[in-house]
């Protein structure tokens, strides 16, 4: 038994291309528009700030739309753009346009680990009110109330990187935590930072065939 289990989301308990794909294409065509109707939300305001910084773009939004399009392509991880991804799909999932589909065997696994008095917390590179939406509108209901903490790039750190889960570990008040991902890089960088760490490697993922070890590997919660 673990006090705590933090959980990686896309590949991990949801389908990559429920990201890349659905996710993405939403998002896609509404960026522009979410940044010229909301120029008064600081959000957005400090992520079209961040993105001119990161680009070194000075033009308007079509400019500032083309770099986000490059990064989505490139499957970058920049802050501005989990930023704004994460209010459209939340605008979303709010309104009924998405609704978020888990692995089979995902809400048993989070159910039974909630029962048994484990916490639960996420560490996902989407934006916290990404997964906080995503959660709250899943093909199973409503599993919010199952989380106890939500972490993402912006809050935590980057995700192969061992300081983001020493953060992550000091919120939490604990060195007991256990770790599910995908994605090795990210588990070397917990388990340098004390963690346990579980492999997640499901087929026709895109990490499915990688090689977990020295961590313990599972193809299911």
């Amino acid at each position: 038994m673990t006090e705590w289990v933090v959980l990686d989301i896309e590949g991990t308990l949801s389908a990559t291309d429920q990201v890349l794909v659905v996710l993405y294409d939403y998002a896609r065509p509404r960026l522009g528009p979410w940044i010229d109707e909301h120029p008064d939300d600081p959000a957005v305001r400090e992520a079209v700030a961040q993105i001119r910084e990161l680009s070194g773009v000075d033009g308007g939004t079509e400019e500032l739309v083309a770099v986000l399009h490059g990064w989505m392509d490139a499957d970058r991880k920049v802050t501005p753009l989990k930023t704004l991804q994460g209010l459209i799909w939340q605008r979303g999932y709010e309104v009924g346009d998405l609704v978020a589909e888990l692995f089979p065997d995902v809400v048993p696994a989070l159910r039974e680990w909630h029962d048994d008095g484990v916490k639960l917390a996420v560490f996902s590179s989407g934006s916290v009110p990404g997964q906080v939406a995503f959660f709250g509108h899943t093909t199973e209901g409503d599993l919010t109330p199952l989380f106890e903490h939500h972490f993402d790039t912006v809050n935590a750190g980057p995700k192969r990187e061992a300081d983001s889960y020493r953060r992550i570990a000091a919120v939490l008040g604990s060195d007991d935590i256990t770790f599910y991902s995908d994605v090795p890089a990210e588990l070397h960088a917990a388990a340098e930072a004390g963690w346990r760490t579980v492999g997640v490697a499901r087929p026709g993922e895109p990490y499915g065939d990688a090689d977990f070890s020295p961590h313990r590997t599972v193809s299911a919660l």
